[in-house]
């Protein structure tokens, strides 16, 4: 991932640019990889931009790839899917957030797209998840990753394991990520870091032909190594304690400006954005999604939605930015499943079998964000005994913190008093929880039978899953609108409903297939079939004004609006 040398990229004779490429990749995510790998394979001299090391938000992730209709993974696991059975449950997942064209060419595309990522040195694995959970251990690397067992899954589709976990201990995500940098190194793909793009440089016809960025490139060797080692401590741990990722911040803004140069890049065919999303921009998500504000930013400072401001600058259109998906996962353990989660005034809230990020939409947006998982002591004794088994590290850590701070007490009454829900409505929900249960009747919340257990005698458990600040449950958070793209092509649109000449975009800068509604490892899916399809058509984008040795009088440089701190 070294510099580039200018003589790497043939540099305008001109002289008015710094760097020249047929297309330039701004972010290095699994996007932008995909973009980067896409373009070069098309014949494309390609130019990343990484604003830090490389990785973003991707190589912070899980790793989970939501594939299926019958990938080799699922063959040789046993798993039994089919392309219809995929887009009847995705129909339901991702709603109107992309055309059903677009929509069932992802899911014809979904076994080879595994495939893509083995070839390029991404490693998977067939060993099936016996136990619903939200992630799982290492033991395991291919599970049920969305709601597919529910009910609400069921009444559309047949379950199948999706969730496709690339193969490494802990959180995954640098599994992905790494082989794919390391691939497009190999293919001849050249990577600025520490390089933060902060204008689209556009023609008088309105024709994005560049870039302006700020760089370390020519810092102190010293310079650059603080640096980098800095940002990788503010993306994590400084994920998970903000006030130390602040800090950070701070110090790289003060050596971003005593060693940081300004430098212009051409790009002759096209500019792909894969800058992530804005959950890290405060003053974007109050704007957008007010009611998120407690939550964990997933992602780096790097999310802080710069590639969606800079289309915005030259006219792009924007939608569904309202839409944060924010998780509260209450498995593992998968004893869980057989609690019940109600709110406030005792009411059912979801069937506890959904993924977390349907049982953190429905706190949020119906409940208040306030929630208690009630579970009588042989559940809750069953629960402790099955964790250390079930879990990954951090999973153990979550469920200690509940455990720790749950209320109990001998009666309903009593539990219900002490964690401050209404009494009445905690017995009436029990009551009608257990009768569907005795009668044989459909759970009122619709949770499949299989999972259903009676509510038994005390002492009562409550465990508080509400939605709030926490530094050892906190509840992660990530933005899911951005820039509207060509389904077909990747190219941004105008508020008009135009193309925006070489401009493209994917992953979370962009509207995707998840935009709507998020299951783990439908981002990351959608971040390489986007990133793929943008790749492919900045390379072959028209060239007659992106070729230009010099920029012409009427080139305007516009600013992006950037993250708070930068």
């Amino acid at each position: 991932m070294g510099s580039i040398v200018s003589s790497d990229l043939q540099a305008v004779a001109s002289g008015e640019w710094d760097l020249a490429a047929d297309v330039v990749v701004v972010g290095y995510g699994a996007a932008g990889a995909a973009a980067a790998l896409e373009a070069t394979d098309a014949g494309a001299q390609v130019l990343v931009l990484e604003r830090f090391a490389g990785g973003g938000a991707s190589a912070l992730s899980g790793g989970i790839i939501y594939a299926g209709g019958g990938t080799s993974v699922q063959q040789e696991a046993g798993v039994s899917d089919t392309p219809e059975q995929m887009l009847a449950y995705l129909e339901r997942e991702v709603g109107t957030a992309v055309t059903p064209e677009t929509l069932r060419r992802f899911v014809d595309e979904s076994p080879a797209m595994i495939e893509w990522l083995k070839g390029h040195g991404v490693p998977f694995e067939a060993s099936l998840c016996p136990y619903k959970t939200s992630y799982p251990n290492d033991s395991y690397y291919l599970y049920y990753s969305g709601s597919e067992v529910s009910g609400y899954g069921r009444e559309v589709a047949t379950p199948a394991q999706r969730g496709h976990r690339v193969k490494g201990k802990g959180t995954s995500g640098k599994k992905l990520t790494g082989p794919l940098a390391a691939s497009a190194s190999q293919r001849g793909v050249r990577v600025e870091t520490l390089t933060q793009v902060t204008r689209l440089i556009v023609d008088g016809n309105g024709s994005v032909i560049g870039v302006e960025c700020r760089t370390l490139r020519d810092a102190p060797g010293r310079v650059r190594d603080r640096y980098t080692r800095m940002a990788k401590i503010a993306a994590k741990p400084g994920i998970y304690y903000p006030p130390l990722r602040k800090a950070l911040d701070r110090r790289l803004a003060e050596l971003d400006r005593r060693y940081s140069k300004t430098i212009r890049i051409q790009a002759r065919r096209g500019v792909v954005l894969s800058a992530g999303g804005f959950i890290a921009n405060r003053t974007m998500l109050q704007e957008y999604g007010p009611q998120y504000r407690g939550g964990l930013p997933l992602g780096t400072t790097g999310d802080d939605g710069s590639g969606i401001r800079m289309a915005q600058q030259v006219g792009a259109a924007t939608d569904r930015m309202g839409n944060v998906s924010a998780w509260r996962f209450i498995l593992p353990p998968s004893a869980f499943t057989g609690a019940v989660l109600v709110d406030a005034d005792g009411r059912r809230v979801i069937d506890e079998t959904r993924y977390g990020a349907a049982v953190g939409h429905a706190l949020i947006t119906e409940h208040a964000g306030k929630g208690w998982l009630l579970a009588d002591d042989a559940l809750m004794r069953t629960a402790i005994a099955q964790i250390t088994k079930q879990s990954a590290w951090f999973q153990r850590g979550q469920f200690e913190a509940m455990r720790r701070t749950a209320v109990r007490g001998e009666t309903l009454d009593a539990v219900a008093a002490k964690a401050g829900i209404d009494a009445a409505g905690l017995r009436a929900t029990v009551a009608a929880h257990n009768a569907a249960i005795e009668n044989g009747t459909p759970d009122p919340v619709g949770k499949p039978a299989e999972f259903t257990k009676s509510v038994g005698a005390g002492p009562f458990w409550l465990l508080d899953v509400g939605i709030k600040p926490s530094l050892v449950n906190p509840c992660p958070m990530l933005t899911l609108g951005g820039v509207v793209v060509d389904e077909t092509t990747g190219a941004v649109k105008t508020t008009a409903g135009d193309d925006i000449p070489g401009l493209f975009a994917a992953g979370r800068t962009a509207v995707g297939i998840c935009s709507d509604s998020y299951v783990s490892g439908l981002s990351l899916a959608d971040c390489v079939f986007s990133g793929r399809r943008a790749g492919r058509s900045a390379a072959g984008a028209p060239a007659e004004v992106l070729s230009r040795a010099a920029v012409s009088d009427t080139t305007t440089a516009l600013d992006s609006t950037t993250a708070e701190g930068n």
